[in-house]
C-alpha cells in the first residue's frame, strides 16, 4: 500500500492534478482528501450505481429517449474535459455513475493531459472499449480516444451487450472489423502502418448495416455511433460537435452549462449523501483525488483548502450530512 508522507506528494498525483481543474454537473464531485496515518482517502458525492450496473439489471431495453438523455450528459462531461485541457482514457460504463436521470464521469486516474507527451502508460481503458489506435499501440493518441468508446457505450445502452467483447486485444480488432468493416489504406492510412508494424493483419469485412447490430436504436442514433466509431481518429467528431448533431435535437438545451458550476442536470436536484451510506461510489482510497475540502490527520499544520476552488461544500439537507468513512 502506498504511504503519502506529505500534500506534496498528494497534490502531485495525477488523478488530483485533474480533478483540481475539472468542476462540472456531469462530472461527480469529490467532496474531500483525508490523509491520516500516512493513508489518503478520497470521499466523493454520492452515486446509486453506475451504468454497467442499470444495464445488466434490466430485463428490458431503455427507451430511446432514456439512451438520448444519458449520452447527451455524457458528451457534456467530455466536451467540458477536453476543453480543460484533458482526456480521461477509461470511459466505460462502470465508469459513469447515475442517480436516477443524472449520470456524471467518473475515475480519472488515468486521465492524461492533451499537451502531455508521450509514452503513456501501457493500460488504457478496458479492451472492450478501446479505440483502435491504442490496441495497434500507436504512441499518438488522443482525445478521439474517448469519443470511440462514447460511441461503444452509446451503442451498448441501446443492445445491453457490449459492442466489441474482444478475449484479447487481436479478438477485439476482429470484432471491430466485423462490425464496422475492414480499414483500408485509403479510410485509414495510419492504422494498416500500425498494424504492419505489429504483424497484425486485419481480417476482411465487408461493413454490415449497424442497424442489425443495433436495431432499437433511430436512424440519428446510427449516424451518431458509426461517426464516433470511425476507424481513424482525424475523422472522429468531437464531443462538442456530437452534441450538435440532429440526433440530440429533443433534448432541451442547455442541460449542463460547459462553464465551472454550471446549471444542475435536467430534473436533478442538488442531493445530500445520505449520513451513515458510505459506499463503494462515494469513497476510495486513493490512487489519486482532491477537490474542495483537505484534511490532514496527521497532525501537520497549515492551509488545507485550495484557493482556486470553491469553498468547502457540507450537504446536509434531505439525507443529512456528507458520508463519510475510513475505506
Amino acid at each position: 500500500m502506498r504511504r503519502f508522507h506529505s500534500w506534496d506528494e498528494c497534490m502531485a498525483l495525477r488523478e488530483v492534478k485533474s480533478l483540481r481543474k475539472l468542476n462540472h454537473p456531469c462530472i461527480v464531485k469529490l467532496k474531500e482528501v483525508i490523509r491520516e496515518n500516512d493513508e489518503l482517502f478520497f470521499v466523493f458525492e454520492f452515486m446509486d450505481g453506475n451504468l454497467y450496473q442499470l444495464g445488466k439489471d434490466r430485463d428490458k431495453f431503455f427507451p430511446e429517449s432514456k439512451v438520448r438523455s444519458y449520452m447527451y450528459q455524457i458528451l457534456q462531461g467530455m466536451a467540458y474535459v477536453h476543453k480543460q485541457g484533458f482526456f480521461h482514457r477509461d470511459m466505460k460504463p462502470e465508469n459513469l455513475l447515475v442517480n436516477k436521470d443524472v449520470v456524471k464521469v467518473a475515475d480519472f486516474g488515468l486521465a492524461r493531459e492533451i499537451r502531455s507527451r508521450p509514452p503513456y502508460t501501457d493500460y488504457v481503458s478496458t479492451r472492450w472499449y478501446r479505440a483502435p489506435e491504442v490496441l495497434l499501440r500507436s504512441p499518438y493518441y488522443n482525445a478521439p480516444i474517448d469519443i470511440f468508446a462514447c460511441g461503444a457505450i452509446m451503442a451498448e445502452l441501446y443492445t445491453l451487450r457490449p459492442m466489441f467483447p474482444g478475449s484479447s486485444e487481436a479478438d477485439t480488432l476482429h470484432k471491430m472489423c466485423a462490425v464496422l468493416g475492414t480499414p483500408t489504406q485509403a479510410t485509414w492510412p495510419e492504422g494498416t502502418k500500425l498494424a504492419a508494424a505489429m504483424g497484425f493483419r486485419f481480417p476482411q469485412f465487408a461493413a454490415p448495416p449497424l442497424s442489425k447490430m443495433v436495431p432499437h436504436a433511430s436512424p440519428e442514433a446510427l449516424e451518431l455511433i458509426a461517426a464516433m466509431c470511425m476507424w481513424d481518429p482525424n475523422k472522429r467528431p468531437s464531443a462538442v460537435q456530437c452534441l450538435q448533431h440532429p440526433y440530440f435535437a429533443m433534448v432541451a438545451r442547455p442541460v449542463h452549462s460547459h462553464t465551472s458550476g454550471g446549471a444542475a442536470p435536467a430534473g436533478a436536484n442538488a442531493a445530500a449523501e445520505p449520513a451513515g451510506r458510505p459506499s463503494s461510489h462515494s469513497l476510495a482510497k486513493a490512487r489519486g483525488g482532491g477537490d474542495t475540502r483537505l484534511e490532514d490527520r496527521n497532525g501537520m499544520k497549515g492551509p488545507h483548502q485550495w484557493a482556486d476552488t470553491a469553498p468547502p461544500m457540507r450537504a446536509e439537507s434531505a439525507g443529512g450530512a456528507t458520508a463519510a468513512a475510513a475505506v
